[in-house]
């Protein structure tokens, strides 16, 4: 690779490194100012994620944030004015960012988010309908993790409009799979009070589904119906039923696994493998039979 080669490389990693950033700071800010209340563990956390960037120091906007931050942590600006300064300049970035891609930094905003309502080691009942109502204001996100899994794990809690302890815990053991957090101390505490709670994976919610020369695959036992009846019915409607999960696969109809404490959560080999390659960028979709077969009806 020649010098000249090297350097637009290093620029492009750059350029993207600071672009990630700036998203999931973005989401970090929106997660710490969800319930109204700025602490000293969420400030705490975000001193740390400068820390965590520190390579990009020399780039603006990243000066102007570890400036704002240890000014706040010498109490020289107020805490909710530091985190409504902040995310003015991430809006800024994004505006002047001829690269911007909408659904990239969404997501990396998503898990932002996580990660800012995490950082003080405490989810409460305003800050899940909050991203409740995030998650419905970015539909465009549906068929990418984390956005669907989320997205289903939030309206089973908010369904009944009221959170309990155990619901908290859930979703905090959620988060907690794909949010670092950079104080450990926090970090361990939350890895201790969810280490009873396993999630494997999350069928979506409200699922659209296109039929014509998409590829279905169907795992678990099928309380409504059978698979050779429902591999007929996905023929007659175009798609095309395989045994195996691919990179090919489009959806993955998960049978309902009987377990009445967790309505959609699902488990098995191919769900495993399904979750990977979502978590690798491939869009299929894990849809429950029950959904699937409402779907198919209502074609018929």
């Amino acid at each position: 690779m020649s010098k000249l080669d090297e350097q637009t490389l290093k620029v492009y990693t750059a350029k993207s490194q600071a672009d990630k950033a700036i998203s999931s700071l973005k989401g970090i800010l929106l997660g710490i100012n969800l319930d109204g209340n700025v602490n000293e563990k969420e400030i705490n956390e975000l001193h740390k994620w400068v820390v965590a960037h520190n390579d990009l120091i020399e780039r603006n906007p990243f000066n102007e944030f570890m400036n704002i931050i240890e000014q706040t942590i010498s109490n020289k600006i107020p805490p909710k004015e530091t985190i409504e300064d902040l995310y003015w300049l991430c809006q800024k970035y994004e505006t002047d960012n001829y690269y911007y891609n909408a659904v990239t930094t969404d997501l990396q905003t998503l898990q932002g988010l996580c990660h800012g309502i995490l950082s003080d080691g405490t989810i409460n009942e305003k800050e899940i309908f909050d991203l409740h109502n995030w998650l419905q204001e970015n539909e465009h996100l549906n068929t990418y993790y984390p956005y669907d899994e989320i997205r289903s794990l939030i309206l089973s809690i908010v369904s009944d409009h009221k959170v309990d302890e155990e619901e908290k815990l859930v979703l905090k053991a959620y988060f907690n799979q794909f949010v670092k957090l950079h104080d450990k101390e926090t970090g361990e505490q939350i890895k201790g009070e969810t280490s009873d709670v396993s999630i494997s994976g999350l069928c979506t919610i409200e699922p659209n589904v296109t039929f014509e020369g998409k590829t279905f695959c169907i795992t678990g036992v099928l309380k409504r119906g059978n698979r050779e009846d429902l591999q007929k019915d996905i023929i007659k409607l175009g798609g095309i039923p395989t045994d195996s999960v691919t990179r090919k696969t489009d959806y993955l109809i998960v049978g309902d696994n009987g377990n009445p404490a967790w309505a959609f959560s699902c488990y098995g080999r191919k769900v495993e493998k399904a979750l990977s390659m979502r978590k690798e960028g491939h869009t299929i979709m894990l849809i429950h039979e029950y959904d699937f077969a409402d779907i198919v009806d209502d074609l018929k």
